[in-house]
C-alpha cells in the first residue's frame, strides 16, 4: 500500500499576539490526505487561532507549518492553497451565487466556459443546484454556508479550514448540514480542519477529533 501523504503537519507551532499574548502554546498535529480532523474545545481555547497561523493570517512565532510538506514560512495568505469557510460565510453581496462560487476560478483565469461547469459542479453537490443567478441577499442561513462551502472547494485548495461554519444555525439545521458537510467533503476527497465546541458536531463531520485546550493540544 502506498505511504499516506499529510496535508497538514503543526510541529510545535506557537503564535503570540502583538499584545504579547500567546495563543498557541507549541502544538504539534497532522492530517493526512482526505482526512476530517475536528478540534474540539471551549471558547477561548486557540481554535481558530490555530486556523488562522495555518491560513497565514496569524504569524507563527516559532515551529512550523507544513502544507503537502511545504514549509510556509514567509507564504502569504493567498499563496497556501487554503480554503476558508467562516461562521457567517463572508460571501459578496454584490455578486450572485454563481459568481461568488466563480471567484477563484475567474481569479485564476479560467475559461468561461469552464468555469460554467465548475460552478455548476459544485452548487450541484452541496444542494444549490439551480442558484446560479440567485441574489446572495435571498438565500437562507443554511443556503448561504452551503454557497460558500462550494466556493472553498470550487478552487481546489490544498486544504480547507471551517471555522464553526454552523455556529449561528438552530440546531436541527445545524445537525442535518453536518452530516451532509461530511459527504460533500468525502465525496470533494478534501483534507480539512473543523473548529466546533460541539460534542455531537465533531463526531458527526470528523474522522478523528483533536481536543483543544487553553492553546495546547490536549489529547
Amino acid at each position: 500500500m502506498p505511504a499516506t501523504t499529510l496535508a497538514l503537519e503543526l510541529d510545535s507551532v506557537v503564535c503570540t499576539y502583538p499584545d504579547g499574548y500567546e495563543a498557541l502554546h507549541g502544538v504539534s498535529l497532522t492530517v493526512a490526505d482526505g482526512e476530517i480532523l475536528a478540534l474540539l474545545g471551549p471558547s477561548g481555547s486557540g481554535k481558530s487561532s490555530l486556523l488562522r497561523a495555518v491560513a497565514g493570517l496569524e504569524a507563527v512565532t516559532s515551529g512550523r507549518v507544513l502544507i503537502h510538506g511545504k514549509d510556509m514560512a514567509g507564504v502569504p495568505p493567498h499563496k497556501r492553497g487554503c480554503g476558508m469557510v467562516f461562521q457567517d460565510g463572508q460571501l459578496f453581496p454584490y455578486r450572485s451565487v454563481g459568481r461568488n462560487v466563480a471567484y477563484g476560478l475567474e481569479w485564476r483565469g479560467h475559461s468561461k466556459e469552464y468555469i460554467a461547469r465548475e460552478v455548476a459542479r459544485w452548487l450541484d453537490l452541496v444542494g444549490l443546484h439551480g442558484f446560479e443567478n440567485r441574489a446572495v441577499t435571498t438565500l437562507s442561513g443554511g443556503q448561504a454556508q452551503r454557497a460558500a462551502l462550494a466556493r472553498s472547494l470550487a478552487a481546489h485548495p490544498e486544504l480547507l479550514l471551517l471555522d464553526e461554519p454552523f455556529s449561528a444555525l438552530d440546531r436541527d439545521l445545524r445537525e442535518r448540514l453536518s452530516v451532509e458537510l461530511r459527504s460533500i467533503l468525502k465525496a470533494a476527497n478534501a483534507a480539512a480542519v473543523y473548529v466546533t465546541h460541539d460534542h455531537h458536531e465533531a463526531r458527526t463531520v470528523a474522522d478523528r477529533i483533536a481536543l483543544m485546550d487553553d492553546g495546547r493540544i490536549t489529547d
